[in-house]
């Protein structure tokens, strides 16, 4: 049974708790510097019947690894399904740490899934390698427009291949010449990067039998079969293939009222990694030669290319399931 309720409301610098027992007396509140001295003082403060919660943000997970095997219960809470601020007119450190300890002594919290340290090294692969890909893209527009301004079209040949050669027999006035050289440099340094980072993603994906399952799928190579993988994490958590689509933030918003329905564009709640994935894969929809393929051709007709490759995207989450290895 538990005993006391902490809420934490953490920050870069420190982070706010207080503590109430089951009935919703304060036990205790405090202020902690956020640093192993800090994290050590508030472990000793939580006792054996200890369930804690906290807001999901960037230094979470750090801060969730501290202390998980000091408390009984630990909740990541969701800040957006959890509204834990509505009809008060002050917010303080104090008070979000009060309303966070009470929230979750009333069972009104909405806790997210706390993935295992495998999973967040895996995210954090697929998610550098991404980063490191839109850098490149961001480059190569720049350097395009410079060539533009100078009467020089592109043509894609920067995306297309690895050399840069042909720049060298091009005319540009000293500052556009020097701009050039400056973004080609970088250019190289971020092409080496992304070719490491893409070896290394298709070999955690050869030795992820999971990431291999997801390659069946049409449409899912190794990168994205990955990042899907990583996204995801545990099967389990959806119960189904609709859930996966909500969490990827693939599905409408609906407007429910007096027995009219309408639904409106697609929620974009969710992981936002997952969302690119799926939608990339669904690029692949219209040359697909079976049901899902002829579906995706006549809907591109009468609705439009990108909102046929949203549609082929849910309908993958169908795919997906059914590709996962055996779920327990």
């Amino acid at each position: 049974m538990i005993e006391h309720y902490i809420g934490v409301d953490l920050h870069q610098a420190f982070f706010q708790a207080c503590a109430v027992t089951s009935a919703g007396d304060r036990v205790w509140e405090e202020r902690f510097p956020r640093n192993d001295a800090g994290v050590s003082a508030f472990r000793a403060r939580c006792g054996s019947q200890t369930a804690v919660a906290v807001e999901a943000s960037t230094p979470t997970w750090h801060f969730a690894d501290a202390i998980v095997d000091a408390v009984t219960e630990l909740r990541v809470v969701d800040p957006v399904k959890t509204k834990l601020k509505a009809g008060y007119a002050a917010k303080t450190d104090r008070l979000d740490a009060r309303r966070l300890a009470d929230a979750l002594r009333r069972e009104s919290v909405v806790g997210i899934y706390y993935p295992p340290l495998s999973i967040r090294e895996l995210r954090e692969l697929c998610r550098g390698r991404h980063a490191l890909v839109q850098v490149r893209t961001a480059i190569i527009n720049r350097l395009r427009a410079v060539l533009l301004r100078h009467g020089v079209v592109d043509r894609r040949r920067l995306a297309r291949t690895m050399s840069d050669s042909w720049l060298d027999q091009i005319a540009l006035p000293p500052q556009a010449g020097a701009s050039v050289a400056a973004l080609r440099h970088v250019l190289g340094l971020v092409r080496a990067e992304v070719a490491a980072k893409t070896a290394a993603v298709q070999a955690a994906a050869a030795d992820d039998p999971v990431a291999t399952a997801l390659q069946q799928v049409p449409g899912i190579g190794p990168i994205l079969a990955l990042m899907i993988r990583a996204e995801v994490g545990a099967i389990e958590r959806f119960p189904t293939p609709g859930h996966l689509a909500s969490y990827a933030g693939l599905v409408p918003r609906v407007d429910a009222s007096a027995g009219r329905v309408r639904y409106g564009r697609i929620t974009r709640r969710g992981s936002p990694w997952l969302r690119w994935a799926l939608i990339e894969a669904a690029i692949q929809g219209p040359r697909r030669p079976d049901r899902i393929g002829r579906w995706s051709r006549r809907l591109a007709v009468r609705k439009g290319a990108l909102k046929a490759r949203v549609a082929v995207a849910r309908t993958l989450c169908e795919e997906i399931f059914r590709h996962w290895p055996a779920r327990r």
